[in-house]
């Protein structure tokens, strides 16, 4: 079995982890008007410091800043963007955990200007990671074009600025091209595009809501696949691309279910990436099947086993097993073990402790190890 020297790797994770208590505090107290911008930022360097060493203690062979500095995992990167606005959000989100539904109406965007990138986003971010990391591979996550779209759709952008929603995309997409041209400069060899919206629409409700919103829900999710492959067109050789796509993560509770048959084939033969973190970790999400659709190459599908939405560690032996049914499907040589998502893909975090991540993340790696070697 090849060992992967490129991303994504036998053992990697999504990126997101849970807050210290020390950094709670300090949001708490920069928000009060406690300490200042920059001492919030001293406190968080630290944090990041303490993780990366954790990720690499554990044998990760590619890191991130547990995205510590963020509120969200998306729309901190989304309010960076030239012409896009952040307004009070008026669409209530459901989701749901085993104690029944929550409803979360989270802030939502507007855009009306041109979009685009005048500054690189999460740039500095990156650079310190990049010095912090000894000796793995530093990677960041941002989110998908598809994610500035979907929760509004044609709604949330001003038709004074794009009557055309194909101008819109252009922009979007040169913005997200200059972003990566950008991030490429500093030295990023490995990029992960975060999009919860090619899971969703696996589910028929979230269909019906693409249809709401006056969208094409038969359609939808190739046109995204257009968009990022045309965001990603000019990506630099050595910089490995990756997409993790999950049915929602808040607060150990999802918004979405199915499994990945609706999108897999077009998922898997035309989205140009190197490798897909995929959500496998319950019933929710199906069975392997659909992973006879991958393509034999080079592109990897990284199996989210490992559960981050409660605290209770997998089974090493059921771990093996599960592999060893979607082998049946798809090569082994073209699969990775991860977690299905981040442990905190908003600043609320997970109902978990630190000790079951690193657990998790432990586990992740030593069932590599055995699995791949």
């Amino acid at each position: 079995m090849s060992t992967r020297i490129t991303p994504p790797f036998r053992a990697d994770h999504v990126g997101s982890l849970l807050r210290p208590p020390e950094l709670h505090a300090a949001r708490e107290d920069f928000a009060a008007g406690r300490i200042s911008a920059e001492g919030l930022r001293r406190v968080e360097d630290e944090a990041i410091k303490t993780a990366v060493a954790q990720q690499e203690g554990i044998g990760l062979r590619a890191v991130t800043d547990g995205e510590l500095r963020r509120a969200s995992w998306h729309m901190d990167f989304i309010y960076s963007l030239d012409g896009v606005s952040k307004e009070a959000g008026h669409i209530a989100v459901k989701f749901w955990n085993e104690n029944g539904e929550i409803e979360f109406t989270p802030a939502a965007l507007h855009v009306d200007g041109k979009v685009g990138v005048s500054k690189t986003i999460f740039g500095d971010d990156f650079a310190f990671l990049q010095h912090t990391a000894t000796r793995s591979v530093p990677k960041l996550t941002i989110p998908s074009p598809s994610m500035v779209h979907y929760r509004g759709g044609k709604a949330a952008i001003d038709t004074s600025v794009y009557a055309d929603l194909d101008d819109f995309w252009a922009d979007l997409e040169a913005a997200y091209r200059e972003e990566v041209r950008r991030l490429a400069d500093l030295g990023c060899t490995y990029l992960q595009l975060d999009d919860t919206a090619l899971a969703y629409v696996n589910d028929p409700h979230q269909r019906e809501y693409v249809a709401s919103i006056g969208g094409d829900p038969e359609r939808q999710h190739l046109e995204y696949i257009a968009h990022i492959n045309a965001a990603l067109s000019e990506r630099p050789d050595g910089m490995s691309v990756t997409t993790h796509s999950c049915r929602g993560n808040f607060q150990s509770s999802w918004a979405a279910e199915g499994g990945w048959d609706f999108v897999a084939e077009a998922l898997l033969n035309e989205l140009e990436v190197d490798g897909f973190f995929m959500e496998w970790d319950d019933e929710r999400s199906g069975g392997f099947e659909p992973l006879r659709f991958l393509p034999k190459g080079s592109k990897q599908v990284v199996l989210g086993l490992v559960t981050t939405k409660r605290g209770e560690l997998e089974s090493r032996d059921e771990l093996v097993r599960q592999i060893e049914e979607a082998a049946r499907y798809a090569p082994l040589d073209q699969l990775c073990l991860s977690p299905q998502c981040g442990f905190s893909s908003t600043v609320e975090g997970n109902t978990l402790t630190e000790d079951e991540q690193w657990a998790k993340l432990r586990l992740v790696v030593e069932v590599a190890n055995e699995v791949w070697g």
